[in-house]
């Protein structure tokens, strides 16, 4: 593959045949609900596949039955008549089951393809933050694009011809050993290369096709990526060189389906060439035998429509094999997805956080991904209806210490307990419920104000609603837009300022009515004049509310009842505003080049 900056794919991939059997094991479970209709499909498809069988065997009777030139010198039209009605009967069934199945497999795969679609989708959202950040968007995007359409093609065109194929080949054997055992045993000899080729194109295709998938994945993910980040990109004018990446990402995707291509240009035309060559043969052995009274010629005709219908199979069944490959590839990918275990989850047993309560954080300590802890050894206790300030340098660990209260994440070590509750032992919804983070910036999704706001209480109500920008007084404020609540948002709240975003969020945050606030630090990327705003709003939230202030700037932790002072992973200080200044340490350090910065106009 050519490129340097794309990930080569895992050589351990590839698809064995025990994978293989366990991908079709999980399926036919994830199939249990749709069974009933599936074993009703599958019986209509075989009533066809009996209709289209027929005819070869139809046909040899009203040769020798109706066509005799050896006992008649006229045709019996009777046994002709009696044949082509059959035969017409047959086709028109045929018809009519193909219609009936091809509707019945459709709406079973769709409705099954919509189900995992909402079941991989609702994983993702339970999946815990350490997921997302050691995931490419891009590859989680590929997951419920490329690999579901990868689905939807054997769905929408192959899954009937597939089992129809096989169920044809297996019935032109049935039909080819009843006619002439003989014959079907000079059939034989194609059958060892055919066997050879087909291993090899099944090995040789599974390693190409998740290499595909793998390339997709990477593309799709510098393609987010740099449509994420474009007004980085334009600003330090780096257009090219992102271009110049995707071209290297776009090119290995190229590759791989070149791969693919290389290896069907072997396979299929070696199929063909032993299809042909086995007709040659039956046609030369089959006349000798009629030539010599040990067949009759109607036998043979309907012979060799059954060994069309035995190699035609066989190429639509390696042409479609190209599409169950995707599928089997891409429901790989997705059970592995559904696999990934959420490392927040809740105990069995679990129960509700109390209504009020303290925060008790005793000898906590965290690494993310590596085995480098950001927390060592922290332990400290935060009352209820305490506002707290953490304080420290860019990496000091203080974001971090934030999301463990919330648990985005468990501690590696100690515990953190609410009312006296592990947060490990309590549901999970009464913990969303009882503590809520404001970001740092507020995020919107496309939809209304009033649809935003509801995100914090589904259920709320309109007065709700209002009761909870009135709560924060902004209600002036809102009714001021032109379309007032009904206002959208659109995608990311990119019709709004980032104050009014962050407006937004306050009063989702309110309508929650938690008893806890975690905020980020909610004015640090505002405009002065949005920020007076802001700040109004945030002052009324927090409120007979139990506070913990992520505090970028030290005004803000000034007014905070303590401060807890965060270096390099350890509770480095803790105290109040003035009793830390009297210390002269830490925390007097960062407030004194805080406030030198601020009288030379680098900090608002």
């Amino acid at each position: 593959m050519r490129g340097a900056w794309v990930e080569p794919g895992p050589a351990d991939e590839t698809l064995t045949r025990d994978e293989a059997k366990g991908v079709m094991r999980r399926l036919w479970g994830m199939l249990r609900p749709y069974r009933g209709q599936t074993i009703l499909a599958t019986l209509v498809l075989v009533g066809q596949t009996v209709c289209l069988l027929a005819g070869p065997f139809l046909l040899s009777i009203g040769i020798d039955k109706g066509i005799d030139p050896g006992a008649r010198s006229r045709p019996d039209v009777a046994v002709l008549n009696t044949v082509a009605a059959i035969y017409l009967a047959a086709a028109l069934l045929s018809w009519v089951l193909g219609r009936l199945v091809i509707q019945r497999v459709a709406r079973i795969g769709e409705t099954f393809l919509r189900d995992l679609r909402s079941r991989v989708f609702r994983h993702l959202l339970r999946l815990g933050l350490d997921f997302f950040e050691r995931e490419q968007t891009g590859r989680l995007v590929s997951r419920m694009t490329a690999d579901i359409d990868a689905l939807q093609d054997l769905v929408s065109q192959g899954l009937v011809a597939f089992v129809q194929n096989g169920l044809i080949f297996v019935g032109a054997i049935i039909f080819m050993v009843i006619l002439s055992w003989q014959l079907a045993l000079c059939t034989l000899v194609i059958v060892p290369p055919v066997i050879f080729a087909s291993r090899w194109f099944r090995r040789e295709s599974n390693r190409a096709y998740l290499e595909v998938r793998d390339r997709i994945a990477t593309n799709l993910a510098t393609l987010q990526e740099g449509l994420a980040g474009v007004r980085v990109v334009q600003a330090f004018a780096r257009e090219r060189a992102w271009t110049r990446r995707f071209h290297e990402t776009n090119e290995a995707q190229f590759d791989a389906n070149l791969e693919t291509v290389r290896i069907s240009v072997r396979y299929f035309p070696f199929i063909e060439f032993i299809g042909v060559a086995g007709f040659a043969v039956i046609i030369g052995v089959g006349g000798l035998f009629v030539d010599r009274g040990w067949l009759q010629i109607g036998i043979l005709a309907a012979f060799i429509l059954y060994l069309n219908n035995l190699f035609e199979p066989i190429q639509q069944l390696s042409q479609l094999y190209d599409t169950v490959q995707k599928a089997g590839a891409a429901l790989h990918k997705l059970f592995e997805l559904l696999d990934t275990k959420s490392a927040i989850t809740e105990r069995t047993g679990a129960v509700d956080l109390p209504d009020h309560g303290a925060f008790e954080v005793d000898d906590i300590s965290f690494a993310y991904l590596g085995d480098e802890y950001v927390l060592r050894d922290v332990s400290l206790s935060i009352a209820a209806g305490e506002r707290l300030a953490l304080v420290g340098p860019t990496g000091a660990g203080k974001s971090t210490l934030a999301k463990l209260l919330v648990r985005f994440y468990d501690p590696r070590g100690g515990t953190i307990r609410y009312g006296g509750v592990d947060l490990r032992d309590a549901t999970l919804d009464s913990l969303r419920k009882r503590i809520v983070v404001v970001p740092q910036e507020g995020f919107l999704f496309a939809g209304t104000i009033r649809e935003n706001i509801r995100i914090g209480r589904p259920d709320a109500s309109d007065d709700d609603v209002a009761a909870a920008i009135e709560a924060v007084g902004l209600t002036d404020r809102f009714a001021s837009l032109p379309e007032g609540l009904e206002t959208e948002v659109r995608e990311r709240g990119s019709r709004l300022s980032g104050g009014e975003r962050q407006l937004v969020s306050l009063v989702r945050a309110a309508l929650a009515d938690p008893e806890v606030l975690v905020l980020d630090e909610a004015t640090s990327n505002l405009d002065p004049g949005t920020e007076v705003a802001v700040e109004r709003a945030l002052e009324k939230l927090m409120q007979d509310r139990t506070v913990v202030v992520v505090a970028h700037r030290l005004s803000t932790a000034a007014r905070c009842d303590r401060i807890a002072v965060v270096d390099d992973g350890h509770l480095a200080e803790l105290g109040t505003h003035e009793d830390l200044l009297a210390q002269g340490g830490r925390y007097e350090r960062l407030f004194s080049a805080w406030t030198s910065g601020v009288a030379m106009g680098r900090t608002a």
